[in-house]
This record gives C-alpha cells, sequence and structure tokens, in this order.
C-alpha cells in the first residue's frame, strides 16, 4: 500500500512539474494569493509559484527575486522528503531531521521573511 501512495505522489509532482514548466504562472489560470488580495501583504509563500517557473527554466535570478526563501528552504525539503521516504528503514535519521527545533526555527525564519519583505 505504501508503495501506491509514493508512487501517487511521484506521478503528481512530475504532473504538477510538467504544467509549472509549460505555463507561466503571471499570466495563466494559477490562482492568486488569497492573503494578498484580502490585505495587500505579500505572504512568505507570495511568488512560490512563479520561482517555481523560473527555476525549472534555469533562472535562478528570477526565482530568487520573485521568493528568495524558496530556494533557502528546497535543501531543507529535500533533506525532510528523503527523511519521510526513508523512515521506516532509517528511523533515527528520521528522528534527526524531524525534531522540534527544525521546526520551530523554520517557523521563526518563515515569519520573520513574511514581515521583512513587506518593508
Amino acid at each position: 500500500m505504501r508503495r501506491y501512495k509514493v508512487f501517487i505522489v511521484i506521478v503528481v509532482l512530475l504532473i504538477a512539474i510538467c504544467v509549472y514548466f509549460y505555463f507561466d504562472p503571471s499570466d495563466n489560470f494559477f490562482p492568486r494569493c488569497p492573503f494578498l488580495l484580502a490585505t495587500g501583504y505579500q505572504c512568505p509563500g507570495c511568488g512560490s509559484q512563479r520561482a517555481i517557473h523560473s527555476l525549472l527554466h534555469g533562472d535562478i535570478v528570477a526565482a530568487w527575486h520573485y521568493n528568495a526563501i524558496l530556494l533557502v528552504f528546497i535543501p531543507l525539503i529535500i533533506l525532510l522528503l528523503v527523511a519521510e521516504l526513508r523512515r521506516t528503514y532509517a528511523p533515527r535519521f528520521y528522528r534527526m531531521v524531524n525534531n522540534r527545533y527544525i521546526i520551530w526555527l523554520s517557523m521563526i525564519v518563515l515569519v520573520a521573511w513574511g514581515i521583512f519583505r513587506n518593508f
């Protein structure tokens, strides 16, 4: 059952990569940030769709411009995904990566980024 879940996640991820590669979120059917629309302020995730599109096209400077924190967090995201996939085989590694200090530090960085980017 777990293999099917991993397979489905991989297929969905590949489809999302194709969509973000071929369609520019700036001028297509992609949803707009509800927080930005309601308040006029950018949330920590604002620009992530355009940053992903830029990354898939190899434009790191544009991706940094759209959402720098996404680029900073990509290694952590990959590490967390690997830990999740290896959870049963390497439980110590999983616990090390998924500890409360990393989670709290990530939350503090995201909140600080959300505040900082609006000044």
